[in-house]
């Protein structure tokens, strides 16, 4: 894949949001949700973001769609920056750049139907005729596995995988080429999160799609990624194609979240590494490597110097100024 046409290039992308304080709500410093962030993605590819709650991960995807407005950087999307599109020219590019969000029923309208939610789109870019927006949405809603019948239905009337079915046609409606799905198997079952996901799998061949695959899971983005992107308080800290991360991660975060999966071989053996301590607050990061007030083996230049995102080997990115020095046991 990384040969592959660039889709989405994102240089240096920031998103702080302001904190305020007193009676006349000055601004007394700054939540770095994502703070310098770089990594492409290419054409029909899945990259799988990571990463504890907190470290930046779902501001991300939402910067990139610009449904909130980027601090500093930018983002180039099918070769066009449109970090400062105004919104009639944003609007054009919409179509093409779709997201699934986590929770199924606060994202859809409880005050439309079914047909209401997934023609909205339609509508606004006139993809389909009018005549044929029924036949449309009854397609749509028959390929994400749900029956025509529904489509008059209100989102409360249907299960959590089902109204995550429904998120998912509408994404697809517009038939987009990136597709950002932020968190979309966390809130459902374990038994419905298979089904879903090789439903994301089957859209993706259909549609020649491309997903930016945000999730905390790592076993649910090892079977879809291509590669895995890691971040830690709104920071890369690695970035590797899936198999090469998996068996040999370098960065000692990167480390602990493996060592967390459990290994469906119940006689295979691997240390848990247990990190100390809760994930720093972004409103006042660690200096230098944000990660050495958890890492067992940092040193006093963690403290004193912030490492950049190096290529360490082909594809293979990591910011630590020791890789590889917590490794996998088992």
């Amino acid at each position: 894949m990384r040969n592959g046409e660039v889709l989405l290039r994102v240089e240096n992308l920031k998103k702080y949001f302001p904190l305020r304080a007193g009676v006349f709500k000055k601004v007394v410093g700054w939540v770095k949700a994502v703070d310098g962030v770089s990594f492409e993605v290419f054409t029909g590819e899945t990259l799988g973001v990571v990463g504890e709650s907190g470290c930046g991960k779902s501001t991300l995807g939402m910067t990139i769609l610009r449904l909130v407005e980027p601090t500093d950087g930018r983002i180039v999307f099918a070769g066009q920056d449109i970090t400062n599109l105004p919104p009639a020219r944003l609007r054009l590019i919409r179509k093409d750049m779709q997201m699934i969000f986590q929770d199924p029923f606060s994202s859809l309208n409880p005050r439309m139907t079914v047909q209401a939610i997934i023609e909205e789109g339609l509508k606004v870019h006139r993809v389909v005729p009018q005549s044929k927006m029924r036949e449309e949405v009854e397609m749509l809603l028959e390929r994400v596995g749900l029956s025509r019948d529904y489509i008059r239905r209100f989102p409360h009337e249907f299960s959590g995988g089902q109204r995550q079915r429904i998120s998912i046609a509408r994404a697809i409606a517009l038939r987009p080429r990136l597709v950002i799905a932020d968190e979309a198997l966390s809130s459902l079952d374990v038994s419905v999160r298979s089904q879903i996901l090789e439903l994301l799998r089957e859209l993706k061949k259909e549609y020649s799609l491309t997903y930016l695959f945000i999730s905390h899971d790592l076993a649910v983005v090892r079977q879809i990624s291509h590669r895995i992107l890691v971040m830690y308080l709104g920071k890369v800290v690695e970035l590797a194609p899936k198999e090469r991360f998996f068996s040999r991660p370098l960065h000692p975060y990167s480390v602990a979240l493996i060592s967390a999966v459990p290994i469906p071989d119940p006689e295979a053996r691997r240390s848990r590494i247990v990190l100390k301590g809760d994930v720093p607050s972004p409103l006042q990061p660690p200096s230098g490597c944000r990660f050495h007030t958890r890492c067992p083996k940092a040193q006093r230049v963690c403290a004193e110097l912030e490492p950049s995102l190096q290529e360490i080997e082909s594809g293979h990115f990591v910011a630590c100024h020791f890789p590889g020095c917590v490794t996998l046991e088992g």
